[in-house]
Protein backbone atom coordinates (compact mmCIF):
# COMPACT_ATOMS: atom_id res chain seq x y z
CA UNK A 1 0.00 0.00 0.00
CA UNK A 2 1.63 3.28 -0.62
CA UNK A 3 0.41 6.33 1.24
CA UNK A 4 1.54 9.43 -0.32
CA UNK A 5 3.76 11.74 1.87
CA UNK A 6 3.80 15.73 1.38
CA UNK A 7 5.78 16.83 -2.08
CA UNK A 8 8.65 18.61 -0.87
CA UNK A 9 11.85 19.50 -3.21
CA UNK A 10 13.92 17.49 -0.81
CA UNK A 11 12.26 14.22 -0.94
CA UNK A 12 11.15 14.46 -4.79
CA UNK A 13 14.63 15.66 -5.96
CA UNK A 14 15.95 12.24 -7.04
CA UNK A 15 12.82 12.43 -9.46
CA UNK A 16 12.78 15.60 -10.88
CA UNK A 17 11.85 19.56 -9.34
CA UNK A 18 8.82 20.74 -7.75
CA UNK A 19 7.54 23.73 -8.98
CA UNK A 20 5.90 26.48 -6.55
CA UNK A 21 6.16 30.29 -6.10
CA UNK A 22 8.55 30.64 -3.59
CA UNK A 23 7.71 31.55 0.37
CA UNK A 24 9.69 34.41 0.25
CA UNK A 25 12.85 36.41 -1.29
CA UNK A 26 12.73 38.76 -4.06
CA UNK A 27 12.32 37.75 -7.82
CA UNK A 28 13.64 39.78 -10.67
CA UNK A 29 11.38 43.03 -11.11
CA UNK A 30 10.47 43.31 -14.64
CA UNK A 31 7.30 45.37 -16.26
CA UNK A 32 7.95 48.26 -15.10
CA UNK A 33 8.25 47.22 -11.94
CA UNK A 34 4.66 45.60 -12.18
CA UNK A 35 5.43 41.74 -11.84
CA UNK A 36 8.27 39.58 -10.14
CA UNK A 37 9.99 36.82 -12.09
CA UNK A 38 11.18 33.71 -10.57
CA UNK A 39 12.99 31.70 -13.30
CA UNK A 40 12.07 28.66 -11.35
CA UNK A 41 14.23 25.29 -14.61
CA UNK A 42 16.57 26.75 -16.67
CA UNK A 43 16.84 23.71 -18.89
CA UNK A 44 13.69 21.04 -19.49
CA UNK A 45 16.13 18.75 -21.81
CA UNK A 46 13.35 18.94 -24.44
CA UNK A 47 16.01 18.62 -27.07
CA UNK A 48 17.42 14.91 -27.35
CA UNK A 49 17.49 13.65 -31.30
CA UNK A 50 15.70 16.70 -32.75
CA UNK A 51 12.89 17.33 -29.74
CA UNK A 52 11.27 19.99 -29.36
CA UNK A 53 9.11 21.51 -26.21
CA UNK A 54 5.67 21.24 -26.92
CA UNK A 55 2.89 22.62 -24.70
CA UNK A 56 -0.08 21.00 -24.12
CA UNK A 57 -3.30 20.95 -21.88
CA UNK A 58 -4.99 17.99 -20.44
CA UNK A 59 -8.80 17.94 -18.84
CA UNK A 60 -8.36 15.05 -15.91
CA UNK A 61 -10.39 13.26 -14.56
CA UNK A 62 -10.80 12.99 -10.61
CA UNK A 63 -9.23 9.00 -9.69
CA UNK A 64 -11.14 6.91 -7.13
CA UNK A 65 -8.74 6.44 -4.30
CA UNK A 66 -7.84 3.49 -2.82
CA UNK A 67 -6.15 3.39 -6.69
CA UNK A 68 -4.47 0.62 -8.56
CA UNK A 69 -1.11 1.05 -10.09
CA UNK A 70 -0.60 -1.77 -12.56
CA UNK A 71 1.61 0.11 -14.81
CA UNK A 72 4.20 2.85 -15.20
CA UNK A 73 5.75 5.08 -18.05
CA UNK A 74 9.25 6.85 -18.91
CA UNK A 75 9.78 9.26 -21.05
CA UNK A 76 13.72 8.35 -21.74
CA UNK A 77 14.58 11.64 -23.89
CA UNK A 78 12.94 14.35 -22.12
CA UNK A 79 11.68 15.83 -18.71
CA UNK A 80 7.83 16.09 -18.63
CA UNK A 81 6.03 19.07 -16.58
CA UNK A 82 2.63 19.39 -14.90
CA UNK A 83 1.20 22.75 -13.82
CA UNK A 84 -2.57 22.74 -12.34
CA UNK A 85 -4.62 25.32 -13.38
CA UNK A 86 -6.29 26.64 -10.55
CA UNK A 87 -5.98 24.83 -7.02
CA UNK A 88 -5.47 21.40 -7.86
CA UNK A 89 -4.34 18.11 -5.95
CA UNK A 90 -3.15 15.42 -7.42
CA UNK A 91 -0.55 12.48 -7.01
CA UNK A 92 2.33 11.20 -8.39
CA UNK A 93 3.81 7.81 -8.10
CA UNK A 94 7.26 7.35 -9.38
CA UNK A 95 10.13 4.95 -9.19
CA UNK A 96 14.10 5.96 -10.33
CA UNK A 97 15.10 6.10 -13.69
CA UNK A 98 16.62 3.36 -14.97
CA UNK A 99 15.67 -0.31 -17.22
CA UNK A 100 12.61 -2.22 -16.56
CA UNK A 101 11.03 -3.90 -14.89
CA UNK A 102 9.84 -1.73 -12.03
CA UNK A 103 8.74 -3.84 -8.61
CA UNK A 104 6.14 -1.75 -6.58
CA UNK A 105 8.71 -1.99 -3.62
CA UNK A 106 10.80 0.91 -5.48
CA UNK A 107 7.66 3.05 -5.49
CA UNK A 108 7.30 6.61 -3.98
CA UNK A 109 3.82 8.36 -3.87
CA UNK A 110 3.63 12.45 -2.92
CA UNK A 111 1.05 14.58 -3.00
CA UNK A 112 0.45 18.09 -3.97
CA UNK A 113 -0.95 20.91 -1.83
CA UNK A 114 -2.80 22.07 -4.86
CA UNK A 115 -0.91 24.99 -6.04
CA UNK A 116 2.61 23.14 -6.69
CA UNK A 117 3.50 21.20 -10.19
CA UNK A 118 6.42 19.04 -10.71
CA UNK A 119 8.72 18.55 -13.74
CA UNK A 120 9.57 15.03 -14.02
CA UNK A 121 13.09 14.22 -14.63
CA UNK A 122 14.20 12.24 -17.98
CA UNK A 123 13.78 8.78 -17.23
CA UNK A 124 11.91 8.90 -14.35
CA UNK A 125 8.95 6.02 -14.37
CA UNK A 126 5.65 7.23 -13.47
CA UNK A 127 2.01 6.83 -12.76
CA UNK A 128 -0.50 8.43 -15.63
CA UNK A 129 -1.68 11.98 -13.64
CA UNK A 130 -3.52 11.26 -11.33
CA UNK A 131 -5.89 14.10 -10.39
CA UNK A 132 -7.34 14.09 -6.63
CA UNK A 133 -10.46 16.70 -8.62
CA UNK A 134 -10.99 17.35 -12.00
CA UNK A 135 -9.35 20.03 -13.65
CA UNK A 136 -6.97 20.96 -16.24
CA UNK A 137 -3.10 20.63 -16.35
CA UNK A 138 -0.62 22.53 -18.33
CA UNK A 139 1.80 19.78 -19.59
CA UNK A 140 5.43 20.39 -21.22
CA UNK A 141 7.02 17.47 -22.95
CA UNK A 142 9.15 16.28 -25.86
CA UNK A 143 7.45 16.53 -29.36
CA UNK A 144 9.27 14.46 -32.29
CA UNK A 145 8.77 12.83 -35.13
CA UNK A 146 9.24 9.41 -32.89
CA UNK A 147 7.23 8.80 -29.78
CA UNK A 148 9.06 8.56 -26.25
CA UNK A 149 7.55 6.50 -24.12
CA UNK A 150 8.10 3.29 -22.33
CA UNK A 151 5.66 1.36 -20.64
CA UNK A 152 6.25 -1.40 -17.93
CA UNK A 153 3.57 -3.82 -16.72
CA UNK A 154 4.07 -4.04 -12.57
CA UNK A 155 4.08 -7.80 -11.36
CA UNK A 156 1.72 -7.30 -9.27
CA UNK A 157 -0.74 -3.90 -8.37
CA UNK A 158 0.38 -1.58 -5.97
CA UNK A 159 -2.42 0.63 -4.04
CA UNK A 160 -2.34 4.48 -3.61
CA UNK A 161 -4.33 5.47 -0.56
CA UNK A 162 -4.61 8.98 0.32
CA UNK A 163 -4.65 9.12 4.27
Amino acid sequence: MLVPQPLTPRAFEPYGTVLAGPSSGAGRPINGGNAERFDLVDDLQLGADGGRPMLALFRAQARHFPHAVTEMERHALGSQTFVPLGERRFVIVVAPAGEAPVEPGMLQAFITDGHQGVVLAPGTWHHALLAVGAGDFVVIERAAAAVDCDVCWLREPARVVIA
